[in-house]
């Protein structure tokens, strides 16, 4: 089965690819000619989510999921939230995203904080949607290199070290995109199967 995965995020695409290789012929909008960032105006994950998955299906009526990511932060009323990318700004810089975040929790005693990620499938022009969530706690100094976005603060529960201090294989077991991929990939099987 072919599937277009509906994103410009390199590193989102390489999760992604892991996940899905093997079962289905994966390809990228830049196939379609399309470099430019996908449309992400909507104020929910699930609408963002919508509305990239949306945009290729029209523009190439082929079978497309998109993601949408963000991280709630308890103390903060769920900040960043849909607007995690670009927290500090449409430079979209990790790092500054971090800052303003540790910033901002510098005095606060609650730390918890949830990772999710909305999966939106359009299949034979039906429209599905995954989800999953990973609860944690915000570090109070940036751990590890691995990973991108918050990873280097975010512990998850049940864990000692952060997103960034696992390797690929560690973190693709646990993790809220992962927790919506497997979703995908069971109702996707069922469906082609």
């Amino acid at each position: 089965m072919k599937l277009c995965i509906a994103s410009q995020n390199r590193n989102k695409i390489t999760e992604f690819q892991v996940f899905l290789s093997g079962n289905f012929e994966l390809v990228l909008p830049v196939d379609f000619g399309i470099t430019d960032e996908l449309p992400e105006t909507g104020n929910t994950l699930e609408s963002n989510a919508l509305q990239k998955a949306r945009f290729i299906h029209q523009k190439f009526k082929v079978n497309c999921f998109a993601d949408d990511s963000g991280l709630e932060v308890e103390s903060l009323n769920n900040e960043p939230g849909v607007y995690s990318a670009r927290y500090a700004g449409e430079q979209r810089n990790a790092n500054d995203n971090m800052d303003l975040l540790l910033k901002k929790l510098e005095n606060k005693s609650n730390r918890s904080a949830c990772f999710k990620t909305v999966i939106a499938l359009i299949i034979d022009n039906k429209e599905y949607i995954f989800e999953g969530k990973m609860e944690g706690e915000i570090t109070r100094e940036r751990r590890g290199n691995n990973g991108f976005g918050y990873d280097p603060i975010f512990v998850p529960h049940g864990f000692s070290k952060t997103f960034a201090e696992m390797n690929s294989d560690e973190k693709n077991a646990i993790s809220h995109r992962a927790m919506a991929v497997k979703k995908l990939v069971n109702f996707l099987n069922k469906y082609a199967g």
